[in-house]
């Protein structure tokens, strides 16, 4: 495939990391796709199914063709304490000092209601000198008072970007609460409505918040959830989401899964830069092809676990398992593919060919792992249940610790006590900070990438 260098303009490569050798009556077959997004030049193959790319159409160099939403709750618990309200008012003023020139933007400050803060009148303002001031000193008027209903913050800022003709739509939502003035059916209701419409970064600031809901936000609608603890630490944390959301290029690109008549898709998961469940988001895409989102891409790389479950054959025969293509809408109903990588099945008698583990997949099957046995942990350890609590944690330790995860394993510590990593032996701590403990939950499925 050609090597396009067009300066400014994504380009994406495909690679597959894979064991593609199977025992007879072996069915299973497991690969990590790596994708590379970049502005100029190709990251290059060299692997199973390796491809160069081909360029994705810009989406957001000059700034106009992107549109924030910037969702910061007003709720009266903002108040106590007072630092929050003013760390939010701080923050939100960063983020609005990092917008590009020409970007779309709108403030909406959020409690049981949402109201529009800037521009107003249902509609964007265009980011420039003039508006960014104005927006300033508009955020700086924000007070505290009310509930905490967020699906209404994420409605408006729904209908906000939706009325904007650009590539990029992305929100930022800040709370400091639980959402106590909607059901979770009507935030649910909504989070499935806003899928795939924009992406949304969460915060929670404080301690008082739900971890689930924040995170289930993110998930959701395919951004990052965090804890900003010290409300002092939101104005750095905002300028660094803002800076991430203005370097995003292009928009609504899937990982397009094909596979031959008997073989079907197990599961699929985003396991790099954090895991990201998307087997259930799957979109159908034409005989035996199916989408899976993946969001807004700027110069990044992210690792997918692929599982293709194959039919049986006979020693000595191969076959395509899958073929994996990343693909852009196009406003025609057609898709531009802009990569594209194959997994492969190989039936053999060699023992020692079919029974290796690929170290890609080896490291992000532990990784999972690990992200699912913190949350067990954590949820036994609400639930007064020690013992369960105690190995799992203990299990957590010791796959972060065979992985090289420091930043997981440091959180861990501060709710165990260590006394073997390797082992995985540790003793609850009596006394935990309820900031480390949602910590430790939010940032539970960040991941570190396999050394290669």
């Amino acid at each position: 495939m050609a090597n396009f260098s067009k300066s400014n303009v994504p380009q994406f490569s495909v690679e597959v990391y894979q064991n593609e050798f199977l025992p007879e009556g072996g069915r299973e077959v497991n690969a990590i796709v790596t994708v590379t997004s970049t502005g100029g030049g190709t990251v290059g193959g060299g692997h199973v199914g390796g491809t160069v790319g081909a360029p994705a159409r810009q989406a957001a160099g000059d700034g106009t063709q992107a549109a924030v939403a910037l969702m910061v709750d007003c709720s009266g618990s903002m108040d106590y304490p007072p630092a929050k309200m003013r760390g939010a008012r701080e923050a939100s003023a960063a983020a609005i000092d990092t917008l590009r020139d020409g970007v779309r933007f709108a403030v909406i400050a959020g409690t049981h209601v949402a109201k529009e803060v800037y521009p107003g009148g249902g509609r964007l303002a265009v980011a420039d000198p003039t508006t960014r001031e104005q927006a300033k000193q508009a955020v700086r008027g924000l007070t505290a008072g009310g509930g905490t209903a967020i699906g209404t913050w994420l409605r408006l800022a729904d209908r906000l970007l939706g009325a904007a003709d650009v590539g990029i739509r992305h929100g930022i939502l800040l709370t400091d609460g639980r959402n106590e003035h909607e059901s979770p059916e009507d935030l649910r209701t909504t989070l499935d409505a806003c899928a795939g419409r924009f992406t949304c970064d969460a915060r929670g600031v404080g301690t008082d918040w739900e971890v689930k809901e924040v995170t289930g936000v993110a998930s959701a609608l395919l951004g990052t959830a965090d804890i900003v603890a010290d409300p002092a630490h939101l104005a750095a944390d905002f300028t660094q989401m803002m800076e991430t959301a203005m370097g995003k290029e292009v928009a609504d690109v899937a990982l397009r899964l094909w596979t031959p008549l008997g073989s079907e898709i197990t599961f699929v998961k985003q396991v790099a830069p954090a895991v990201a469940e998307l087997t259930d988001r799957r979109t159908e895409a034409g005989p035996r092809a199916g989408d899976y989102p993946t969001g807004s891409w700027g110069d990044e790389s992210r690792d997918y676990h692929v599982c293709v479950r194959v039919p049986q054959a006979e020693l000595g025969q191969e076959m395509l398992a899958a073929r994996v293509s990343l693909v852009l809408p196009q406003p025609d109903g057609s898709a531009l593919t802009l990569s594209q990588g194959l997994v492969r099945a190989v039936w053999t008698d060699d023992m020692a060919a079919s029974t290796s583990i690929n170290p890609q997949v080896a490291h992000y099957t532990g990784q999972a792992e690990l992200a699912q046995v913190i949350q067990q942990g954590l949820d036994a350890r609400k639930a007064g249940d020690a013992d369960g609590a105690t190995a799992k944690l203990g299990r957590a330790v010791q796959l972060a610790a065979l992985s090289g995860n420091a930043d997981t394993a440091k959180l861990l510590s501060k709710v165990v006590d260590v006394v073997d990593a390797a082992e995985g032996t540790v003793r609850l701590k009596a006394k935990v900070a309820e900031a480390d403990e949602m910590t430790l939950e939010t940032r539970s499925t960040k991941t570190v990438r396999v050394k290669k």
